[in-house]
């Protein structure tokens, strides 16, 4: 049973963001599934992987579209990606150092980056993006 199912509370009324959203939760559902089964070493290189390049191509699309219509926020929005960017990083480099229990700290990175930054930070910019006429 999945750890996270994707509900309305999570979405940010934008669906190229809400479908990104998507496969965040796949891999946070991937990496707990993977450590119920006493196999989070083997997946955690991969989960890792898929979120350096999730980080740098979701967050590279959000940046964009809230710069192009001026989103008010989007310099506090932006450090905040920077942040999440540089915590990936942190986490892949403990990773190839041998870092553990790294699997376990991903998971808590991965829960607190859905609530915190997703259904708080990100909620800011869906109904000014509505407004702009993106859906």
């Amino acid at each position: 049973m999945a750890l996270i199912a994707w509900n309305d509370k999570l979405s940010v009324q934008v669906r190229q963001f809400d479908d990104e959203h998507k496969k965040l939760i796949v891999m946070v559902n991937q990496l707990h599934d993977a450590m119920k089964e006493g196999k989070g070493k083997q997946v955690i290189g991969d989960v890792l992987n898929g979120l350096i390049n999730y980080t740098k191509n979701h967050f590279a699309a959000e940046d964009k579209l809230m710069k192009a219509h001026a989103y008010p926020d989007y310099e506090k929005h932006k450090k905040e990606h920077n942040q999440l960017t540089l915590t990936v990083l942190d986490l892949q480099k403990g990773y190839a150092a041998g870092s553990a229990p790294l699997s376990q700290s991903v998971m808590s990175f991965l829960k607190d980056w859905l609530t915190n930054h997703i259904q708080g930070v990100d909620k800011g910019y869906g109904p000014y993006l509505n407004g702009k006429g993106v859906k």
